[in-house]
């Protein structure tokens, strides 16, 4: 009997051994994954943000101390010649304002338009719905230099060249906006629009009052999103605007390269100027933003 407890505690201590060694390895192998990572992402970090900072700081450089060596992220020299020059000189706040004004409405139209359709393709049954769906799907796909001729031949057809509609309405909409709003739509229990039918609610209000408020971590994406890439659009408006009055802040600044070869203060300063908005904007709705995504990879 002593022998039976004698080998029991044994093969319970070589076990717990065992155990002990395998916890061991794990934790081993979590930290060296877990230092590689993180490496890593701060040498990401490091490229990132180390060129936005000397940016930001080469706005407040003179054009020598831009180019001297040694390279410094803090200005030796202070100064706001760089900015005054920008705003005087050049119609800096003209092209502030057309950004924001086709940031602002076209974002409206997505957010509008996208959670239509999107409702639309979620709690209707119409014909050919899964064929339009994936025909829209598909449009995905294709790139957007190939639609750049076609749209640029619509805009000279209706004569809208150097106007705020040749900005916006090409870019009113896209297929992921409608794609995301829909698998937000889904979520929206059906028992809720057919009590609201009952009591007499036109598909208008079902939309506006049942609809859209469910889905708001959505259409924060999308806002997001759209003001974004709108805001940052470049290649568009140098399609459909030559008058320097209709520039968009992106293209205002990529035109100060001909004349001004190296006043690269200046540049920097518009550079600047552009990026501030966004980078308030996500500060003030990160929360917003991260919680749709999280969201909509769920749905």
């Amino acid at each position: 009997m002593a022998d039976v407890n004698l080998t029991t505690a044994s093969e319970l201590e070589e076990r717990q051994d065992r155990q002990s060694r395998r916890n061991n390895s794990y934790k081993t192998r979590f930290y060296v994954g877990s230092t590689i990572i993180n490496a890593i992402l701060l040498i990401l970090l490091v490229l990132t943000v180390v060129p936005f900072i000397y940016m930001i700081s080469s706005a407040f450089k003179p054009n020598s101390e831009i180019f001297g060596t040694p390279l410094t992220l803090i200005p030796t020299h202070f100064t706001l010649e760089n900015m005054s020059a920008l705003l005087t000189n050049f119609p800096f706040a003209r092209w502030a304002f057309n950004t924001a004004t086709v940031a602002i409405l076209g974002t409206i139209t997505s957010l509008v338009l996208g959670s239509m359709a999107g409702f639309a393709f979620a709690k209707y049954d119409f014909p050919f719905k899964n064929v339009l769906f994936t025909v829209l799907l598909a449009t995905m796909l294709i790139p957007g230099q190939v639609t750049l001729v076609p749209q640029f031949e619509v805009i000279r057809f209706l004569h809208w060249f150097n106007t705020y509609q040749a900005l916006i309405v090409p870019r009113a909409v896209s297929a992921f906006t409608i794609f995301l709003m829909r698998q937000y739509t889904l979520s929206v229990p059906n028992e809720l629009l057919d009590s609201a039918r009952v009591d007499g609610a036109t598909e208008f209000n079902i939309w506006w009052r049942i609809v859209v408020p469910l889905v708001r971590p959505g259409l924060a994406v999308v806002a997001i999103l759209s003001f974004t890439a709108l805001w940052n659009d470049y290649l568009w408006p140098l399609v459909v605007t030559t008058d320097p009055s209709m520039f968009v802040m992106n293209l205002g600044i990529s035109s100060l390269v001909g004349p001004y070869d190296y006043q690269y203060g200046i540049l920097l300063s518009g550079a600047v100027l552009a990026a501030l908005p966004l980078i308030i904007i996500f500060f003030f709705f990160q929360k917003q933003f991260l919680q749709g995504l999280t969201e909509g990879a769920l749905k």
